[in-house]
């Protein structure tokens, strides 16, 4: 057994992990990720999409909020990631062209006018527009629509990008090791490292969890759960796809379509997903899965119809009880970053901005002061450490296996 030491040690090596990770870095900090596939978790499979306003749901007023502090954030947070990865001004693919939400049927537009009417209450800005005015602001979609809406306020990345640019930061700065970590190490009440799955241990200042739906299995305080989902990538013609977000219901079942920028071959990737699940985390694509998206998607987009399957793609969301993030310190050395469920990339930026809070560093955005507020109001790291683990869950001495390590059960990250 080997041992290491660092100033911050970050567990999950998605795209909030490196985030956490370059934030460090940004702070002045040596920094270890453990991961043993980063970016292979939710990060593979995320489409992209920046939407707050679409995704606020009934009784969820704090994600709402949550959503738009973050998505004020990631024009910054974009261009400062490209900047320290030395990539060219959009190389992550951030486009804030706006998203059109449709409805097939009358009973799918009953339900959009339903959510229309939550926006105006949330003040979120969305409009209902006719079918013609939808086919003009996005010829491709089809004939067959009952209602449809302007989003102008949310938007599109690409997550894989934004990974890249991550990882090439991070290993250019930092050490990544592609191994899975299977415990904390506590000392007097603690977070003082952690211990591998290969059993060498780390010491670290400060420990962030960033594991993704794994996370739970390493700190009771933070209850995450899978949520699997597939999404699907299309190889289409530029001009028989669409050049915004298209995303909507078909008879209640939900569907988007998100495209890349057109390539100079005069193609480009489509992304239709995506399904969500309460089950194990298997990472198996099931039939029936494919075949309702691409019904459900060409329902909208006929054009799809000439386009290539190049991937399927299962992962797992990381969910929480209340669907709301983990962010901050959540005991002494330990600051989480985990439970962001759908909405992983979107909360990116909002994320950076609550790393750099809890590690010292200059937030990256004007607007970060309101991010890290929302965070503190919205998702406090400590609201379930008095349910799921009281001070008796990881300072018994049967829970441990050494005298300062925390026994957990083996967790991947994500």
């Amino acid at each position: 057994m080997s041992s290491r030491a660092c100033d911050v040690l970050v567990i999950g090596g998605g795209i909030i992990g490196l985030t956490a990770a370059w934030r460090a870095l940004e702070a002045g900090a040596s920094v270890v990720v453990l991961d043993p596939a980063p970016g292979d978790g939710a990060t593979h499979a995320a489409a992209g999409m920046l939407a707050p306003v679409l995704e606020a749901g009934f009784g969820e007023p704090g994600q709402a909020r949550l959503g738009t502090a973050s998505l004020a954030l990631w024009p910054a947070f974009a261009e400062a990631l490209e900047h320290a990865a030395g990539l060219a001004p959009g190389a992550v693919g951030l486009e804030t062209t706006g998203t059109l939400a449709v409805a097939y049927d009358s009973d799918d537009l009953v339900a959009m006018r339903r959510m229309l009417a939550l926006h105006r209450e949330w003040g979120l800005g969305s409009a209902e527009i006719t079918p013609d005015e939808a086919r003009h602001r996005e010829p491709a979609v089809g004939q067959r629509l009952a209602g449809a809406a302007w989003v102008p306020r949310d938007h599109r990345v690409d997550p894989r990008a934004v990974h890249g640019a991550l990882a090439a930061v991070v290993a250019a700065r930092g050490t990544v090791v592609r191994r899975a970590a299977v415990s904390l190490t506590w000392a007097e009440g603690t977070v003082v490292g952690a211990v591998d799955e290969a059993g060498d241990g780390y010491a670290a200042g400060t420990v962030v969890l960033a594991a993704g739906h794994a996370s739970g299995t390493l700190f009771a305080g933070a209850p995450t759960r899978p949520v699997p989902g597939t999404t699907l990538r299309l190889d289409a013609a530029a001009d028989r796809s669409p050049a915004v977000v298209v995303r909507g219901a078909v008879q209640g079942r939900p569907v988007y379509a998100v495209p890349r920028a057109p390539r100079s071959d005069g193609r480009r990737e489509v992304v239709v997903g995506a399904t969500s699940d309460e089950r194990e985390d298997d990472h198996l694509t099931r039939a029936g899965d494919v075949f309702a998206l691409l019904r459900d998607a060409r329902a909208f987009l006929p054009g799809l119809d000439d386009a290539v399957l190049v991937e399927t793609t299962t992962r797992s969301r990381p969910g929480s009880p209340d669907n709301a993030p983990l962010l901050g310190r959540a005991a002494d050395g330990l600051c989480l970053a985990t439970g962001h469920h759908r909405n992983g990339i979107l909360l990116t930026a909002l994320t950076a901005a609550a790393v750099d809070r809890a590690l010292g560093v200059a937030p990256v955005g004007s607007q970060a002061a309101e991010a890290v507020e929302a965070a503190d109001q919205f998702a406090d790291p400590r609201r379930f450490v008095d349910t799921y683990a009281s001070a008796d869950t990881y300072m018994s001495a049967d829970t441990y296996t050494s005298a300062d390590t925390y026994s957990t059960t083996r967790g991947g990250t994500a």
